[in-house]
């Protein structure tokens, strides 16, 4: 099949039977798992950029920018690559980061926490972005990661349209998996554009999502854990 032929638009359905009526600027939230077609693979990252790259260059027309100025005429690929290579790359298992653990040599058995991870993600309601800092705590139960992977997992997971609580919870997940362990526990604290910059224009709120799992859905561990956060 050629590129032409792959380029054909199918019509979009509405999620789950909601109407867009129904939806509105609500906040809908369907599940754990990023609603993916069965065969979101089936073409390569580079038909899929340039399809992309041909559709957004239609969207620019039909907004009557003239893409033969020079500054427009390779925006269309210039998204298409940013939509694929980076913004969106965590939507591919095959840019998942490869973990590898140590053994708790230290014998450390209390929490340890890496704050102010700088997140930035792109919401799936309007694609517009989230950005604001996560905050991860685990306890381990033998086996330790090294810091900077707790960072590349929460990035690999907002590299994706998405929703915080669904983000929250994908990342807890996977350290769950990944460390053996429920005592696991995150924190996110992001600003929506599509709520300061659109629609009600609030600048000043933010949005808070946490996900507390084994020794961490204590009282007194959730205090612990808030006073390290404390600046």
């Amino acid at each position: 099949m050629s590129i032409k032929e792959e380029l054909t638009v199918s019509p979009i359905n509405p999620l789950n039977g909601f109407s867009l009526e129904t939806i509105g600027d609500d906040h809908l939230y369907t599940g754990l798992e990023t609603p993916l077609k069965p065969d979101a693979f089936k073409h390569s990252d580079e038909v899929k950029k340039q399809r992309i790259a041909l559709l957004f260059e239609e969207i620019m027309d039909v907004m009557g920018l003239d893409l033969s100025d020079d500054s427009l005429k390779g925006t269309p690929q210039r998204v298409a690559k940013m939509y694929i290579d980076e913004i969106f790359s965590g939507l591919n298992p095959a840019n998942k980061p490869k973990i590898t653990l140590f053994e708790n040599s230290y014998q450390y058995n209390q929490m340890l926490v890496e704050k102010n991870i700088t997140l930035y993600s792109n919401c799936e309601h309007h694609f517009v972005p989230i950005f604001g800092k996560a905050h991860v705590a685990y306890i381990s139960s033998g086996k330790v990661i090294g810091l900077s992977k707790l960072n590349r997992i929460v990035q690999y997971y907002a590299q994706r349209p998405q929703v915080q609580e669904r983000l929250t919870n994908q990342i807890a997940e996977e350290l769950k998996h990944i460390l053996g362990t429920e005592d696991v526990a995150v924190i996110i604290d992001a600003k929506h554009l599509c709520v300061s910059s659109r629609g009600i224009k609030d600048e000043a709120s933010a949005t808070v999502t946490s996900h507390y799992g084994g020794k961490f859905g204590t009282p007194q561990k959730i205090a612990e854990l808030q006073n390290y956060l404390k600046d």
